[in-house]
């Protein structure tokens, strides 16, 4: 997959991809990483800047449209046809887990982070193809938010994780919430790992796992724990 990243602060991106899964994921060939600088296209803007006052009044500054559209006009020509441009924003679809093992499937994809009050709108409504919100709440900037999305998206690409069974039993991978989980030593300060882990019962031990992430699932997330009975029913 080759990632396209358009933004006024490359160095936060950078910061972030250069470390864990996102590093290791190009190192192994599966990820390429490109970033825009938004500054390095302000000479070709009206008044040579980034952004500017809204028309119609109001608070806040909007990044303009030439930057952008020049820098997407580079990137268009090599995009192939599975591809996406995405615009992290508070009023867009809500990232969840299937919408990050969908994007993970694709060849390209473009990441505009938007800064100040937002972008001007028709980057919004001739370049943007789908629009995603980390939840309801604003950041000061796009960039945390896309790099969300993107750390959703290439840890489910095969071959990224070692372990596609840890990936697999992760929390929104399975109906329930993930359970428990402990490592060495047994005993730390007194406390214990749950002797059943130390038994190895394979069968016990898995029926033990699944109680914890129905018990936990009930609780914090009533919403999936209906779905989940729901399902189990149908399968009786």
């Amino acid at each position: 997959m080759k990632v396209h990243i358009i933004t006024p602060f490359p160095e936060m991106v950078k910061s972030i991809i250069n470390c864990s899964i996102l590093a290791k994921s190009q190192q192994k060939g599966y990820v390429e990483y490109y970033t825009y600088n938004l500054f390095d296209f302000a000479e070709n803007s009206t008044n040579n800047r980034i952004d500017d006052y809204p028309f119609g009044g109001g608070a806040g500054m909007i990044l303009k449209p030439e930057p952008i559209f020049e820098i997407f006009g580079s990137i268009k020509k090599g995009l192939n046809e599975n591809s996406k441009i995405i615009y992290p924003t508070p009023d867009g679809q809500l990232l969840n887990h299937n919408l990050s093992k969908e994007l993970s499937h694709l060849d390209d994809l473009v990441i505009i982070n938007g800064h100040y009050k937002g972008i001007d709108q028709r980057i919004r409504d001739h370049i943007i193809t789908d629009e995603i919100s980390i939840g309801d709440y604003v950041l000061t900037g796009g960039e945390l938010a896309g790099m969300i999305i993107l750390d959703s998206v290439v840890r489910l690409m095969p071959g990224v994780i070692n372990s596609k069974e840890s990936s697999d039993s992760d929390s929104f991978s399975h109906p329930l919430l993930d359970g428990p989980h402990y490592t060495r030593p047994a005993r730390y300060k007194d406390i214990d790992v749950p002797e059943i882990l130390l038994s190895g019962n394979h069968k016990e031990i898995e029926k033990w796992f699944n109680k914890k992430r129905e018990e936990k699932t009930k609780l914090r997330r009533p919403d999936l724990w209906g779905e989940y009975k729901r399902l189990k029913k149908s399968k009786e």
